[in-house]
């Protein structure tokens, strides 16, 4: 289907304005930039949570700080740890301190978000080593802030799913924590950037570009050979049977569509329960309220049903189990 309306008009914007991601910027510029489209297209008022906390955890190379959101309802609460996006080499706990909000409150769950390091700051794997402590941390210290080490998910957007994907193989290998679920938004799992469907034809023009892309790429990895170890792309594992059920969202004018729409098939052939959703209309983060409202609303039920907390929203209307859209 064509673009929809509000992500039309953002393109449009960002055209007039010669908006680009990365071109032949520093990361630092870059980093610049992220925080003021942030601005543009972030809510005017930040929803209310229960209470945030902050914590600072050790981790492989220093302290991770993490900011943990709390819900209304009265614990213990299942736990959603949380990884931002930005390829890797921008973001901070503030970039998607809104969603972060909008989970906390229709799902019911507290949900830890965690500042791991940036490229080229910190290349690969540290970003992957901070995120498995931040959530073997939850795990051991749930009952510290009211949550349940049984019932502990993981998610992100982008780099972030990207990230969840990997700890979720990290914790299987590894031995713990057991996890129910994943939640992956328009992930990067095969960092070889085969050239897909979606890859050639979104190439240009949608906001995030090939060259965006390789441009992140580059900055997060020490050499070629980084691009074929499975804990930076997860789609090349020797196996992706064990690892928890699965809801992969992907943007129909997105170059990693079919990216991640193939680690979910991969996943299904290994016999994980997945859900692959593909937004009609949406671009690559799923930026504009529209689409982001229907994101959220479907990693919410799908998140309420793997914790077991289904609850009926304002509504009144009970929450269900998704059904698999594919």
């Amino acid at each position: 289907m064509p673009l929809d309306p509000q992500t039309q008009t953002l393109l449009e914007r960002l055209k007039a304005i010669d908006f680009r991601l990365t071109r032949d910027l520093t990361p630092m510029q870059v980093r610049a930039r992220q925080r003021a489209l942030a601005q543009f297209t972030a809510p005017r008022q930040a929803e209310p949570v229960a209470r945030i906390e902050h914590r600072s955890i050790p981790g492989p190379v220093g302290n991770i700080p993490l900011r943990i959101y709390c819900p209304q309802e009265s614990g213990p609460f299942p736990i959603l740890l949380y990884f931002h996006s930005g390829g890797g080499v921008i973001g901070d706990l503030d970039s998607e301190d809104g969603l972060c909000r909008r989970l906390t409150n229709q799902v019911g769950c507290l949900v830890v978000s965690v500042a791991y390091r940036l490229a080229p700051e910190y290349k690969f794997p540290v970003g992957q080593e901070e995120c498995y402590t931040a959530t073997c941390w939850a795990a051991e210290h749930a009952v510290d802030f009211d949550g349940t080490a049984t019932n502990i998910a993981l998610g992100g957007l982008s780099a972030g799913a990207s990230l969840a994907a990997s700890v979720a193989h990290m914790a299987r290998d590894r031995g713990g924590p057991t996890l129910v679920f994943q939640l992956l938004l328009a992930p990067l799992t095969d960092f070889r950037l085969r050239e897909t469907a979606s890859f050639v034809e979104y190439a240009q023009g949608y906001m995030l570009t090939r060259e965006d892309i390789f441009w992140f790429i580059n900055h997060c990895l020490e050499n070629e050979a980084d691009r074929l170890n499975p804990l930076a792309s997860p789609y090349l594992a020797p196996t992706l049977a064990g690892l928890p059920p699965a809801l992969i969202v992907t943007a129909e004018y997105d170059p990693l569509r079919d990216d991640g729409e193939e680690y979910g098939k991969r996943l299904r052939e290994a016999g994980v329960p997945v859900t692959i959703s593909r937004r009609a209309g949406a671009i690559h983060c799923f930026i504009v309220p529209y689409q982001l409202d229907l994101v959220l609303a479907e990693s919410a039920a799908a998140l309420r049903a793997a914790f077991g907390t289904l609850q009926a929203d304002n509504t009144g209307n009970e929450h269900l189990p998704l059904v698999p859209l594919s």
